[in-house]
């Protein structure tokens, strides 16, 4: 969602155009009905973006009860220019909503674009006070020092992957079933070259041996940002027992009444602020969380190779030969900043 918002912010500008502040699809994220202003400090969203984008909270009465034109940016490949292709449709309609295109390329904005993307996703979007507070509260409950460690390993991460996994207890391979519906396993030869290219999420259990290559502590602090339904979390914990949870650190009630979007933005805050953050994926969160660390100087950020892993163990590394071979290539990630590069619109400039 802060990825998508901070692009619409960047596309609002591009096309001189005033931003209506979004309301969330139900379905796209969370099953509930949460808000942008449940989780964003709205107001001081729309003081700190003056002079970049015009944001309103409501459309204006004459367009309140106009549908907006629908423009699907998303399925358009190679370059798409939304100057060219999307201004005519808001001078028509005057009120459009859009698909964000994911094959336009940030970089090749003018730098106003980027000024107004880059002032939203770093200066202008921060938590309501209750949830910086309940952030606050959370970060200080963990016992420090601490690493945040964003595992995905859920039904629906592992299916929509078409990855298959041997040694998964009966629980675990029948949540994954339950989760493929259409979107079957790749099988033979296509298996082995799809896991190569790093497409297969890492279990619980390849995480805890990609960490002791890493010679990280068995007894290291690790606070786990990650949804419900995690799979398989034996395979971490029997190695890493000083595990925390939202659900742990809370209080039960507290736990219970909050919504989705609010459980992840708490795991945002605190995987920005940990004294180290590791990813056993590249998604979005991971990408907005690296590069906000980066932003203020915390570089203990490393993205655990999905990649390397399959390659090496399909050699037949194991053992101190896999966990050599493990450390060089995460050595060679992090010393080249592997996911960690900020956008050019940190350099400075005046508008």
């Amino acid at each position: 969602m802060r990825r998508d918002f901070c692009d619409g912010v960047g596309i609002a500008r591009l096309l001189n155009a005033t931003l209506v502040l979004p309301k969330f699809e139900v379905a796209a994220y969370w099953n509930e009905s949460s808000g942008f202003e449940d989780v964003f400090d709205v107001d001081y969203f729309i003081e700190k973006m003056n002079g970049f984008v015009q944001v309103v909270k409501e459309l204006p009465a004459e367009l309140a009860s106009k549908e907006p034109f629908k423009v699907d940016c998303s399925k358009r490949k190679g370059l798409f220019d939304y100057v060219e292709t999307v201004l005519p449709s808001l001078l028509e309609h005057r009120y459009i909503s859009i698909t964000p295109a994911m094959s336009q390329r940030r970089d090749r904005y003018p730098l106003y674009a980027k000024a107004a993307l880059c002032q939203a996703c770093y200066s202008a979007l921060r938590l309501t006070a209750t949830l910086e507070k309940k952030g606050s509260d959370l970060l200080e409950a963990i016992p420090k020092p601490f690493l945040s460690l964003h595992l995905r390993f859920e039904p629906d991460m592992v299916a929509y992957s078409q990855c298959e996994y041997s040694f998964l207890s009966a629980n675990s391979t029948q949540a994954i079933d339950s989760a493929r519906g259409e979107r079957k396993p790749w099988t033979g030869e296509q298996a082995r070259l799809w896991r190569a290219r790093g497409k297969c999420p890492l279990t619980p259990n390849e995480t805890a041996i990609i960490l002791q290559s890493l010679s990280i502590p068995t007894n290291t602090n690790i606070y786990l940002a990650a949804g419900d339904g995690l799979m398989e979390l034996e395979g971490l914990t029997s190695v890493y027992a000083n595990v925390f949870t939202k659900s742990t650190l809370l209080s039960g009630t507290d736990f219970e009444n909050m919504h989705g979007n609010s459980k992840a933005a708490l795991d945002y805050y605190v995987s920005v602020n940990s004294d180290s953050y590791v990813a056993t994926y590249f998604g979005n969160m991971d990408k907005m969380v690296a590069a906000m660390r980066a932003f203020k100087g915390l570089y203990r950020t490393l993205f655990l190779s999905r990649r390397a892993f399959a390659v090496l163990t399909n050699q037949g590394l194991n053992g101190n030969l896999l966990m050599e071979a493990l450390w060089k290539v995460h050595r060679d990630d992090f010393v080249m900043g592997v996911g960690s590069a900020l956008p050019d619109c940190f350099c400075e400039f005046k508008l």
